[in-house]
């Protein structure tokens, strides 16, 4: 039976999902509490990976010769793994917006605004502001 998690755990638990979605970028506590979200998802996608490869190798050295028929399933699960498993870091994300992967809903948030660098801070325009300043991404 598992244990109940403790309240040291739960408290350093990320509140936040890992995206930069609704996030204004004034507010550096929720602000950085996305940078954080986003790199411990990270994490966990590289540890998983890791954990793939040790099986992997197990089933390589258990199986010797067959594991070309042994290991398959975990052999695929691996390169799977292995797409997502690179740490990036969160810049690109904080300054990017790519709709469908910044955003797992699919909510088209064009309307409400995407952030830009302006002047060394980060502000919201709204679709109608970015096209009128000739922006070509919308």
């Amino acid at each position: 039976m598992p244990t109940p998690e403790s309240a040291a755990f739960l408290a350093k638990k990320p509140k936040v999902p890992p995206t930069f979605d609704g996030v204004d970028y004034n507010d550096s506590q929720r602000f950085k509490a996305a940078q954080d979200a986003i790199l411990r998802e990270q994490w966990v996608k590289s540890m998983m990976a890791r954990l793939v490869r040790e099986e992997l190798a197990k089933c390589y050295y258990r199986e010797g010769v067959n594991h070309l028929e042994k290991c398959g399933k975990l052999r695929e699960r691996y390169f799977e793994a292995l797409k997502e498993s690179k740490v990036r870091g969160y810049y690109f994300q904080q300054q990017n917006y790519i709709p469908g992967v910044d955003n797992p809903t699919g909510q088209d948030l064009s309307a409400e605004g995407i952030a830009k660098p302006q002047d060394g801070n980060f502000a919201t325009v709204t679709a109608e502001e970015a096209k009128k300043q000739g922006d070509s991404r919308l």
